[in-house]
């Protein structure tokens, strides 16, 4: 089945199709870009998960707004396609798919992976600047509004995920060398930019949510960085304008960053 939409707000052409087939592990998007505008980015819906309308309600996120201001007004989303399972309810607003399909699909809504958890990611075996796989979503990430305090708006989470998958841009963090010494003998959190601030915090139980018990991290002398396990938090109210590859949840961010120290470049 499809459903078709027009809205500046959302996507420019939102279509819900209602048929799904899973082919195996070839991939090839479909997607096109024409005058600045992304066409026929494929959505689809894993079947097993459960019926729910919020999920096709909340993947018309505002990314196409925020992708357009973070290119400098270069690029947008003009369509958008979903494939949803066969054992979802119907609707005469559907349409039958014609060559999309699930092996097909750039973003991809399923149950958890073991090692993310409801973490959204790109599946991105390149280099950089060589295209991902594909975007994973949860629906508990779409669903679960308690879950945008970590993660940020759904659309600006999508335009982090878009520039990995179609741009093969990488993090501007690092989970395994979170900490580095700077020119100035300094410690710094791997970040872009530096501009950003906030505190150096190292749980001190197993946090619940987005709610965590915390305490300053204490320096390590013989590694010259903070203990293990040391987080960089950044302030909820910042100037700093980079980067959505840093973290997207922070709204003063919206460019890629530019402004890489070269002790942080290494850590990236």
């Amino acid at each position: 089945r499809i459903f078709s939409q027009k809205t500046m707000a959302l996507w420019n052409h939102f279509v819900v199709f209602l048929a799904f087939q899973v082919l195996g592990k070839a991939k090839c998007s479909m997607v096109k870009l024409n005058n600045g505008g992304y066409e026929d980015i494929v959505i689809a819906i894993n079947p097993a998960v459960p019926e729910d309308p919020k999920i096709i309600e909340n993947i018309q996120v505002n990314a196409t707004s925020y992708l357009f201001h973070a290119t400098k007004k270069r690029l947008y989303i003009r369509s958008v396609k979903i494939l949803i399972p066969l054992t979802w309810s119907k609707s005469a607003s559907y349409v039958k798919p014609k060559t999309e399909t699930y092996d097909k699909a750039d973003v991809i809504i399923a149950t958890p992976f073991l090692k993310y958890g409801d973490d959204p990611y790109t599946l991105q075996y390149g280099r950089c600047g060589e295209p991902g796989k594909y975007i994973h979503f949860t629906p508990n990430f779409l669903l679960d509004d308690s879950l945008l305090s970590a993660y940020g708006d759904r659309g600006r989470v999508f335009v982090h995920e878009w520039a990995h998958f179609r741009w093969g841009i990488f993090d501007e963090y690092n989970s395994e060398n979170p900490y580095y010494v700077s020119g100035a003998l300094k410690v710094e959190a791997t970040r872009c930019s530096k501009d950003i601030l906030g505190s150096n915090r190292i749980p001190t139980a197993p946090c619940t949510g987005s709610a965590c018990v915390t305490r300053p991290c204490n320096y390590d002398y013989t590694t010259g960085l903070y203990e293990d396990g040391c987080i960089f938090v950044p302030n909820k109210n910042q100037f700093a304008m980079e980067s959505i590859m840093y973290t997207q949840a922070l709204s003063s961010v919206k460019p890629r960053c530019t402004t890489h120290k070269q002790w942080a470049s290494r850590a990236l």
